[in-house]
């Protein structure tokens, strides 16, 4: 299959000051986001990716335009609303530190799978829904552009958590395990029989290797050789 590169937005404003910004608008990187997408750009740039889907929130949409800018031709560029945020309800709006103390914070850190968020979504049909697009996306690319093909999926740190937890074959339970930074890069190939994970929650290093699109069948006994130089 295809390989599909995930990136987290940059930093945000309400991510500097606590807040859970979920679905609202308006809200934009801030200048440490700015340079933290930049340089995501400048470590795609050595990568000929065919195509980036966005989540249609402004900071994604800002993230998306910074990596456009770095490539060196056209890659198609469109919106998927089911790589949006998760849909927090009530909590949208509010500080971590009060959510914190709040009998349902205790849930999502430690059952996910049974919380559905006040007046909004489960996390469940928040996982159900971005790994639903994921795959789909990564199939049409396939069929397109050949099992070569290398695509970039910009998104939300809890989607791109629950994205990993699947291609991991972890319980959604555990997806708190998972780290995703702003603007950082996880990688996964979606193979034949399962999928591989490449890379996770990386914000520095060569990506140069991508072009050469990755080998997603049995896995090397004993670790392999590695990449392939490019």
């Amino acid at each position: 299959m295809a390989t599909v590169i995930l990136v987290r937005h940059g930093r945000t404003t309400a991510n500097a000051t606590g807040l859970l910004a979920g679905r609202a608008v308006g809200v934009s990187l801030d200048q440490i986001g700015r340079d933290q997408a930049a340089l995501a750009g400048d470590r795609l740039a050595a990568v000929p990716v065919v195509g980036v889907v966005s989540s249609p929130l402004e900071r994604c949409q800002q993230t998306t335009q910074l990596i456009l800018d770095r490539q060196a031709g056209t890659p198609y560029a469109s919106v998927d609303p089911d790589l949006t945020e998760c849909d927090y309800g009530q909590w949208q709006g509010r500080t971590l530190s009060d959510l914190a103390t709040e009998d349902l914070w205790s849930v999502v850190q430690s059952q996910p799978s049974a919380v559905i968020f006040p007046g909004g979504e489960s996390m469940a049909a928040m996982q159900a829904r971005s790994v639903a697009a994921i795959r789909r996306h990564d199939a049409a690319f396939e069929a397109e552009y050949g099992p070569g093909a290398v695509w970039v999926a910009v998104s939300h740190g809890d989607i791109i958590k629950s994205i990993l937890a699947d291609a991991l074959g972890m319980h959604l339970d555990l997806f708190q395990r998972i780290n995703v930074g702003p603007a950082s890069v996880s990688i996964v190939g979606y193979g034949a029989s399962r999928p591989s994970v490449y890379a996770t929650n990386t914000d520095a290093g060569d990506l140069s290797w991508l072009s050469n699109g990755i080998d997603s069948g049995d896995a090397p006994v004993g670790g392999g050789a590695g990449h392939k130089a490019p």
